[in-house]
């Protein structure tokens, strides 16, 4: 019996299911979030990288500037030693919380999130 041979890149993940699991869930929240930003009249995206794709290719070009942004985050982990690849990890997910937060807060009240809490004061 020969010995199997696995192929493709072995990736220095976060020891924590639950680290990886939010960051996806945010990732892709956040994704979500973007592409209807340039679909309403009232938003618009700050992200310059994310704009300029979106200009050349379309929605299309959103996807791809969130899954460049999500494929950098991954191999960055990979490269830095335990624990500062979880570190890391974590604040990719906060910023991603932060930031699918901010969108979906605009999309539902028309306003960003720093705005709606100087409102309600």
């Amino acid at each position: 019996m020969q010995p199997a041979v696995t192929r493709g890149i072995a990736l220095n993940r976060p020891a924590s299911p639950p680290i990886r699991l939010s960051f996806g869930l945010f990732w892709l929240v956040d994704l979500v979030a973007t592409v209807f930003l340039f679909l309403v009249p009232y938003a618009t995206e700050l992200n310059p990288i994310t704009t300029h794709f979106y200009n050349l290719i379309g929605l299309p070009g959103v996807v791809l500037a969130g899954s460049i942004y999500a494929v950098a985050v991954v191999m960055i982990g990979h490269y830095l030693p335990k624990p500062y690849d979880a570190l890391f990890a974590v604040g990719a997910v906060l910023v991603y919380a932060v930031c699918a937060s901010n969108n979906v807060i605009l999309l539902m009240s028309g306003e960003p999130v720093v705005e709606t809490l100087i409102l309600s004061l």
